[in-house]
């Protein structure tokens, strides 16, 4: 049970330290945001500050113990959404390439976070 809970914390640490530092950015519409949101993906600006919102709110939902476990399910979801979301649009505008494997230093972390989520906490 030891091993679990500190894998679970190392794995939900990194995954919510990298989601956190994409949505300052975000909510501060600085200018790669708005460059790669706004500029590249051509998404309305109003959005920028949104999504790191939502960011941010997804992240304390996962650190936060004791919430009622609906709302940390709801929160690795949005999470996922988002990077999927990130995936899918950058992959559609610019087609494949071996860089967009790079994504998946954020996909990683959060599958072994809701892995190990279940696992300290039980699927039911």
């Amino acid at each position: 049970m030891k091993r679990t809970n500190i894998l679970y914390w190392v794995f939900t640490g990194l995954f919510a330290l990298a989601m956190l530092f994409s949505s300052i950015g975000n909510v501060m519409m600085d200018d790669a945001s708005v460059q790669l949101i706004h500029g590249m993906l051509g998404f309305p600006k109003y959005m920028i500050p949104f999504l790191g919102v939502a960011k941010i709110l997804g992240v304390i939902g996962i650190l936060i113990p004791g919430l009622p476990r609906w709302i940390k399910e709801w929160s690795y979801a949005g999470l996922f959404f988002d990077l999927s979301g990130a995936t899918y649009s950058i992959i559609a505008l610019e087609g494949f390439q071996p860089q967009h494997l790079g994504m998946l230093m954020f996909f990683i972390p959060g599958i072994l976070s809701y892995i190990y989520f279940h696992k300290k906490f039980g699927s039911g």
